[in-house]
């Protein structure tokens, strides 16, 4: 009798992961679409229930072998799966308080980030070069690995590397530290370089089809404009570069509903080269304009401190105050200052 419990409570415990999830396509079928045109679906990159309720009907037109009539009837079947009307605040402010944060290895920016970094949204890090950006990605890797009570987020990781700065000896020496198995660490993370922007869009297509085979529960972007800068030149490419750009920030965003991962992207910064200057030295600002600004849901700026000391600044949130922490880079990832 106690076996039999136990066995509906495990049934009950898979059923609500299953309905925490995204729907698989696959669902469709019951809904009297054809085998034929859920293939066509997922040969354009919709794996999810989820990714084609999000999609624009005109984009949905756009898919080979798939009448209007049949998008109608598509886009009907997934509203029914998928809720999109309103809701009340007292649903969204249960289903937000369930929302996973993961640790970033310090206590003192845990603390100003509430937490760590929040899934199901886009975390975009700015600052110099030397300023920790890659190296807090590093450390996400390995953290985001962890079990749930010692701050991870217990998924694997998905890096996009621009510019060639992944390196896999960093995470066994930050797994040493976790007291992760080295060799496990390295197999939880799915590593792809991108080498122009159009192959970084096509990888996104890529990481949701493997995010429907496993859960992952960080994704990584380092840098999402770098390759922006020398694909695109000059003021007359500007509205193309800016365009191309948002509707890869828009993919990354879906992502983060769809699935529910954590999103960093990692960012470059310009000098301003204006009046100001001249007393105050060069200010540096990111790049990407109001477009990057719009999409990264909480946004932070890193800077040099003294030694391996840096500063982190909450420079924008929904609902983070504006702070700074302190934290130190060391061969061990990112960590507490230690004075």
């Amino acid at each position: 009798m106690a076996a039999t419990a136990a066995q509906q409570k495990t049934a009950a415990v898979e059923q609500e992961e299953v309905e925490h999830g995204p729907f698989p396509i696959e669902q469709l079928q019951a809904s009297g679409i054809a085998a034929l045109d859920v293939k066509k679906l997922k040969d354009a990159g919709l794996h999810t229930v989820e990714s084609v309720a999000y999609t624009p009907r005109k984009d949905l037109l756009q898919i080979k072998g798939i009448s209007e009539a049949k998008v109608d009837k598509i886009i009907e079947a997934a509203s029914k799966l998928v809720p999109l009307g309103f809701t009340s605040a007292s649903q969204l402010h249960a289903q937000r308080l369930e929302i996973i944060q993961v640790t970033t290895g310090s206590r003192e920016l845990d603390k100003i980030l509430e937490g760590g970094i929040e899934t199901g949204s886009i975390t975009e890090l700015y600052g110099e070069f030397r300023s920790g950006k890659t190296q807090l990605c590093h450390t996400l890797c390995v953290t985001c690995q962890l079990p749930l009570d010692q701050g991870g987020g217990e998924g694997k990781a998905l890096y996009i590397d621009a510019e060639g700065t992944f390196r896999p000896q960093r995470l066994l020496q930050i797994a040493d530290r976790f007291g992760l198995n080295g060799a496990d660490v390295l197999e939880n993370v799915a590593y792809a370089r991108a080498y122009n922007t159009d192959h970084q869009s096509r990888l996104l297509l890529e990481a949701a089809s493997m995010m429907i085979e496993t859960r992952f529960a960080l994704m990584i972007v380092d840098s999402a404009t770098a390759l922006y800068r020398t694909d695109f030149s000059g003021r007359g490419e500007l509205s193309a570069r800016q365009m191309h750009m948002a509707k890869f920030l828009r993919s990354l965003q879906k992502l983060a509903d769809e699935f529910g991962v954590a999103v960093v992207i990692t960012n470059q910064v310009v000098a301003q080269v204006d009046g100001s200057a001249m007393f105050a030295g060069p200010q540096v600002k990111p790049i990407g304009g109001n477009i990057m600004a719009h999409a990264s849901t909480t946004r932070l700026a890193l800077r040099k401190g003294r030694g391996e000391e840096r500063i982190c600044k909450v420079i924008s949130s929904p609902c983070l105050a504006e702070a700074e922490a302190r934290f130190q880079l060391s061969s061990e990832g990112v960590g507490d200052v230690k004075d």
